[in-house]
């Protein structure tokens, strides 16, 4: 018996011996440790355990000022009211301040300074570089990349945002600048209307016939000051195949003093001076000639169609069919309607955080593919016709027009009656140049000052005045600029 007792007693010792080499390599076996479950993918420790949640942005205070439209612009003023109202029963934590501010090439580099920039603001297809060196555009590639839609916005206009491969700004809509025709005032001066594949020559004898000096009624009111005379010219270099500049060997040079530069120079004169067609007063900017046109007091002016429609429709008191939307004259039969090809272009402040900058890229895409922004649309346009007032849709949108999204507005459009349409016919001759890649703003300030030459003396020689401002804006501007 007590063999047998011993005998079990050393089957114990030796069980006890073989589970506690079981519990561990160094022998020693710590209850703390055993009692934890084991996870070999997170190495006994969950990331739920050391990650903090992320705070959702709904859930912080944000304030961000927008681009909000001008006092005179009030059904689009109404628009983005109800644009506000949609945005904050998603985002009740934002609060909205309006700012009247627009961009402005000569304010907005006091606006930075000054830290009263709005926290997005509207600006130019011209603008992205101008902007994106001078560090006063946010880049927002992340934001972008993130976006679910990019790859549905209009790739034409969305590109002149990006920047090495880096994204600056979101198109809103753009335009192929046009001229736009007030056809009551032809026909009250049995003026006959010129077919769309217009010339030179038609915008002149149209000018001329439908131009009453003594009465104060321009034919054509071409734009005399600010950048924007600049590049209502610039049109007409285009059509005559000229170039503001070129890129070559890493250098920019300044091209307008051509040949091509010359005739348009001519042009402008001849409208001047020989067919006495422009406002007396030529000094107009864009607000001057478009509320001219509104106005009736000149019968034809050069813009995006968009603008002068909205004030000769709503202010003006015209009706859509006096109003005809023309692509710019070719230069001589058979040559292309080439007008610059300019957009409307959302960018944000890079001095507001990235919370206040993501808000901001909400905002601005808030619409963009939704129902929710077609419905805010058609109510726009039902509104506005109880109002006896007209919609006007942009000529290119961010979207293309091909799209399932841009079929469906089409469709909302096609339904009423107070929407403008654009004549086809008009729309397929259409032909589209982008602005200069450097300094355009610059450039188009130079110019308005030859025009302005121009416009006040008879006789002055064309050639050198384009030769000196040539040289002026190569010294001042294009020789500081290397290409790589």
């Amino acid at each position: 018996m007590v063999k047998k007792n011993v005998a079990i007693l050393i089957c114990m010792v030796m069980l006890c011996s073989i589970l506690a080499a079981c519990s561990g390599g160094n022998g020693k076996n710590d209850p703390k440790e055993t009692e934890k479950p084991t996870n070999a993918a997170t190495n006994n420790t969950p990331a739920a355990e050391t990650d903090p949640p992320k705070e959702d942005i709904k859930d912080k205070k944000i304030t961000i000022s927008i681009y909000y439209p001008l006092p005179d612009q009030v059904e689009n003023r109404k628009l983005e009211d109800d644009k506000i109202k949609r945005f904050n029963e998603v985002y009740p934590n934002v609060e909205i301040v309006k700012s009247d501010w627009h961009y402005n090439p000569s304010e907005i580099g006091i606006k930075m300074a000054a830290n009263e920039a709005p926290t997005f603001f509207n600006t130019w297809a011209t603008e992205a570089k101008f902007l994106q060196e001078r560090g006063w555009v946010a880049d927002i590639t992340e934001l972008w990349d993130a976006y679910e839609y990019k790859d549905q916005i209009n790739p034409v206009l969305q590109s002149q945002f990006i920047i090495d491969g880096k994204v600056f700004g979101v198109s809103q809509k753009a335009y192929v600048t046009t001229t736009v025709v007030n056809k009551k005032m032809l026909d009250e001066k049995g003026v006959a209307v010129p077919s769309y594949d217009w010339t030179w020559e038609d915008m002149y004898n149209t000018a001329k016939a439908v131009a009453d000096p003594k009465k104060g009624i321009a034919g054509i009111a071409p734009m005399g000051k600010g950048t924007e005379a600049g590049w209502n010219w610039t049109n007409f270099l285009f059509e005559a195949g000229g170039e503001i500049q070129t890129v070559a060997d890493g250098k920019v040079t300044a091209a307008f003093n051509s040949p091509a530069g010359l005739k348009a120079l001519e042009f402008y004169n001849k409208l001047r001076w020989e067919a006495n067609a422009i406002p007396q007063d030529w000094a107009l900017g864009w607000g001057d000639a478009v509320g001219a046109f509104g106005q009736s007091r000149t019968a034809m002016v050069i813009a995006g169609a968009e603008g002068v429609l909205e004030q000769a429709l709503n202010q003006g008191g015209l009706k859509p069919e006096d109003v005809l939307t023309f692509p710019m004259p070719a230069a001589e039969k058979g040559g292309k309607h080439t007008g610059v090809l300019g957009g409307d272009y959302l960018v944000i402040n890079p001095n507001a955080t990235k919370d206040e900058q993501e808000m901001a890229f909400r905002y601005i895409t808030f619409d963009y593919f939704t129902d929710k922004g077609l419905e805010s649309i058609e109510a726009d346009i039902q509104k506005r016709q109880t109002e006896g007032k007209f919609f006007i849709p942009p000529q290119m949108n961010y979207y293309s027009p091909s799209s399932e999204y841009g079929q469906k507005a089409q469709a909302i459009f096609d339904k009423y009656d107070n929407v403008y349409k654009y004549n086809p016919e008009s729309d397929a001759l259409l032909d589209g140049k982008p602005e200069a890649q450097y300094n355009t703003q610059d450039y188009y300030g130079e110019v308005t000052n030859v025009l302005q030459e121009v416009f006040s003396n008879k006789g002055s020689d064309l050639q050198a005045l384009l030769d000196k401002s040539a040289k002026v804006v190569q010294e001042k501007f294009f020789d500081s600029i290397k290409v790589e």
